[in-house]
């Protein structure tokens, strides 16, 4: 396998919006869902999704923070990331990845009744893209 740096693999996610997030439930299954990233795709190692607080998606990482996304892209890529999710309830980060469109989601925008951001830390990222593939472990020095 290539040595690939955080660089090379966000270069190959750069138009990749659409993940499936994977949580664990409080039953001990996974469940996954579709996610957008709205075009917020400058990826350095962290993803952010908007949801609302009373999700199956809020509930499970509140109880589990870990995490998996998956995303297909042209070309036959595909990515998986493992990491660590975070909800933020702060405006001002909320703001620095709003767009727009969301609000076909949220109608008051930021203004919206229990809005809540996801990020999503990687801590292993894995791509495959015909006979490229890779891995990549991200510490907490790693994403600079």
């Amino acid at each position: 396998m290539p040595n690939k740096t955080l660089k090379d693999i966000a270069a190959k996610m750069a138009n990749l919006d659409i993940a499936m997030l994977t949580t664990h439930t409080s039953r001990g299954q996974l469940s996954s869902r579709p996610m957008s990233n709205n075009g917020d795709v400058e990826y350095d190692g962290n993803s952010y999704y908007f949801t609302y607080e009373g999700s199956r998606t809020v509930k499970d990482i509140s109880e589990n923070p870990h995490v998996s996304l998956s995303f297909e892209g042209p070309k036959r890529l595909y990515v998986s990331i493992v990491g660590t999710a975070r909800l933020i309830r702060q405006r001002a980060t909320m703001q620095k990845h709003w767009l727009p469109e969301l609000k076909q989601w949220f109608k008051d925008g930021l203004d919206t009744p229990g809005i809540v951001l996801v990020r999503v830390e990687a801590q292993r990222i894995k791509y495959w893209q015909d006979e490229d593939e890779g891995e990549l472990h991200i510490g907490a020095g790693d994403k600079d």
